[in-house]
Parts: structure tokens; C-alpha cells; sequence
């Protein structure tokens, strides 16, 4: 290495800690979904880690639609990210109408699904645990401990 001008001879590497002289210039690209953009449903949507095809990139950790559990858990985790999704979506398209019909419908089908879980399984929030005559926060069992149940 020449101490001078921190340079090396040898060719560049990998995982090397600072920029080497010889490493080429990047033009990022971020995609941008135009208004109408095709959707995945729900679940694909969770699957994919975005609502929208068109920003699916080739990430690592990508999970099968098909392998998620089906149950009510799922589902609201599903409900929850699209609606998280289409709220980053309207931040850019407001005037994009399906978009915020989708939002309305999607945020009625989580608010549903989220009363119906928290019937069946107890709260899901500490929010929602003092709604009844008792706090209800630390009452059993915890949500991860239907899992074994809940398919039967």
C-alpha cells in the first residue's frame, strides 16, 4: 500500500472498508410505481415485502406465499402491511382513487379481523386491553402460544 495516497496495486476487493480508487461509479435506481399500478393480493403481499409487482426486487429472505400459516394472526399481519403499504403508496399518489378505495376497504377488513382476533385471543395492544371492565394485559395465554391450538 502506498502510505501517500492510500492506494493499493493489488486488485480490488471485496468487504475492503473504504471506497479503493478502483471501484466504478453506481447510478442508483429506484423504482417508481405509476398510478393503476398492478397489486398482489394480501398474502403475497407480506410474501413479497410490498404490495406492488413492479417493486419486487430480488431480495434474499423472500418468503412462499404458500408456506405462511393460515390463521387469523397471519391474516391480520397480512391486512396490517397492505394497509401500511397503500398508506406509503397515497403518500405519493393522493389523487390515485382505487388506491384509496383499496386503503378503505383493507382498513374495515383489519379493523374486523383485529376484534376478531382479540375475541378470540385477548388483546393485542395495551390500548385495547384497558377497552373492557379489567385490564387485561398480562392475562394468559400469549398470542404465540396458539399456535399449536389454532389450526385444530
Amino acid at each position: 500500500m502506498n502510505p501517500d495516497t492510500g492506494t493499493t496495486t493489488r486488485p480490488c476487493a471485496d468487504s475492503c472498508g473504504t471506497m479503493p480508487p478502483c471501484a466504478p461509479l453506481a447510478v442508483p435506481y429506484v423504482p417508481f410505481q405509476q398510478e393503476g399500478s398492478k397489486k398482489y393480493d394480501q398474502t403475497n403481499t407480506l410474501a413479497n415485502g410490498t404490495m406492488f409487482p413492479g417493486l419486487n426486487l430480488p431480495f434474499h429472505l423472500k418468503v412462499d406465499a404458500a408456506s405462511l400459516p393460515a390463521n387469523s394472526s397471519t391474516q391480520l399481519q397480512a391486512l396490517l402491511f397492505v394497509i401500511t403499504e397503500l398508506g406509503l403508496y397515497l403518500d405519493t399518489h393522493r389523487n390515485d382513487a382505487e388506491a384509496f378505495q383499496l386503503f378503505q376497504q383493507y382498513s374495515e377488513m383489519a379493523r374486523n379481523a383485529k376484534k376478531q382476533y382479540e375475541e378470540m385471543h385477548g388483546p393485542l395492544t395495551q390500548l385495547s386491553a384497558g377497552q373492557d371492565a379489567a385490564y387485561r394485559w398480562l392475562d394468559d395465554p400469549w398470542p404465540w402460544e396458539f399456535e399449536k391450538n389454532e389450526g385444530e
